[in-house]
């Protein structure tokens, strides 16, 4: 099985921006450290996204339970990791109840602005990045292949283990196993490169090769599995299956657009994940020569809402990580602050096979969960770890759906059962996430992550 590469191809096409929104265009990334202090310059932001009226319920489901193989639901069906072509009818509830059903789920008020239409994501999420709330989903448990959106939680649970001044030679043993046309920064072998090096090459280039030679320096590739497997659940992320550290398709290797959301909020709070997470473009050094020479060569981020290629940079945009391969199609996790609001969106596999599509979906879902907050009631909510002090279980903020009165307004006609599924949700309910949420929040602050320029916001 060949994969194609983790970055998405660039396209010339880029959408046009409104005239309305172009003096707003003002929101820039963290300060970078010295080692990769690049960044690219911020275009006008794109244009709102258009809406549509919800048409009748339907869509097929998935066998209940499990998949006609025997194996868990939403697992790859066909024994070469490729998922299967609906979710399953019912999911886990990590989260919230809503959260474990087929289709979009949104709770919408008085205010709120309708989804956007056209998006054709087999799963998506939508999350305030600090109280934790799940605006709107769609399949939000359904366990499909993760492409390199899975270096997130690699990054999240090697990132502390060693310091970014270490130094390392490159040996052949640590570039062994990596999958064919795998991605890659271009280390090479008796090279010598930092820790902070090896990060870069991991989230600007995708770097298997830097992701290899971190998992040598771990003990070996299946240490570092175990390492990150026993993270992922420390972390409530239980959907996700680990086989690769570098998120390379392998059989039964899955996680979900909930998982990759909480890998991503749980790395944000490390700082030198949301410093590496948010560069642009970095100088990385070349292959150790004998007569002591090394040159540099440039790199460039893959996260094309954060380079501005192909797709229009998007405003208040502080990473996280994208991702491609046969068997996933395109993913992306992505963190953007607009004013006081920080918001996570997750997107995985767009059906709509344009160039860049999973990022124009990612930046539509931002644009509406901006507008949305305050007008729309949580369907869910991101759980905190384990470890994390008063945590309030593996279905915190879940009760809503314990209560929760819903009715079908409609079906988007899309893949993935395509359930539009406006929610009535009692008052109880309510309380119950809203408690949730205050204490997520106050264990899960995050820091400013857009920079302001010229006091705009």
């Amino acid at each position: 099985m060949t994969t194609s590469p983790n970055a998405t191809r660039c396209s010339a096409t880029a959408r046009r921006r409104g005239a309305a929104l172009v003096a707003a265009s003002a929101s820039f990334l963290l300060p970078l450290a010295a080692a990769a202090p690049a960044l690219a310059a911020p275009p006008a932001p794109h244009p709102p996204s258009s809406s549509h009226t919800p048409s009748a319920p339907g869509g097929p489901s998935a066998h209940p339970g499990g998949t006609p193989s025997g194996k868990p639901s939403g697992t790859p069906a066909d024994g070469k990791g490729r998922p299967p072509k609906q979710p399953p009818v019912k999911m886990s509830e990590v989260g919230g109840e809503l959260l474990g059903r087929p289709g979009v789920q949104v709770l919408r008020g008085p205010g709120a602005p309708e989804l956007p239409k056209d998006l054709s994501g087999d799963a998506w999420l939508i999350a305030d990045a600090e109280t934790g709330e799940v605006l709107a989903a769609k399949n939000a448990h359904w366990r499909l292949a993760p492409a390199s959106t899975l270096k997130m939680l690699f990054a999240d649970t090697l990132l502390p283990k060693f310091p970014k001044e270490q130094r390392h030679k490159v040996v052949p043993a640590d570039l062994e196993g990596m999958g064919e046309g795998s991605s890659q920064v271009g280390l090479k072998e008796d090279s010598t490169y930092t820790v902070e090096e090896l990060w870069l090459g991991v989230f600007l280039r995708s770097g298997n090769d830097a992701v290899h030679v971190l998992s040598a320096m771990n003990g070996g590739v299946q240490q570092t599995v175990r390492d990150m497997q026993a993270h992922a659940e420390e972390l409530q992320a239980n959907d996700t299956h680990v086989v690769t550290p570098d998120g390379y398709d392998a059989d039964g290797q899955v996680s979900s657009a909930y998982d990759l959301t909480l890998f991503a909020r749980s790395g944000l709070q490390k700082q030198d994940f949301r410093k590496y997470c948010s560069t642009a473009t970095a100088q990385f050094p070349g292959e150790e020569r004998k007569d002591g020479k090394r040159e540099t060569f440039g790199i460039q981020n893959t996260n094309r809402l954060l380079t501005g290629q192909g797709v229009p940079f998007y405003k208040g945009i502080a990473g996280v990580k994208n991702g491609s391969t046969t068997n996933a199609g395109n993913t992306f996790t992505g963190v953007a602050q607009h004013g006081d609001h920080k918001l996570l969106v997750t997107v995985m596999n767009p059906e709509t096979k344009e160039p860049n599509e999973v990022y124009k979906e990612a930046a539509h879902l931002l644009d509406w969960g901006f507008e949305a907050t305050g007008h729309v009631k949580p369907v869910g909510t991101l759980v905190a770890p384990l470890n994390a002090p008063g945590k309030d279980g593996g279905k915190a903020g879940g009760q809503s759906g314990d209560k929760a009165q819903a009715s079908v307004a409609g079906s988007s006609g899309s893949g993935g059962g395509g359930m539009w599924t406006a929610v009535g949700i009692t008052g109880a309910s309510v309380v119950a996430l809203a408690a949730a949420a205050y204490v997520v929040h106050r264990r899960w602050p995050l820091p400013d992550l857009a920079k302001r320029r010229g006091g705009r916001s």
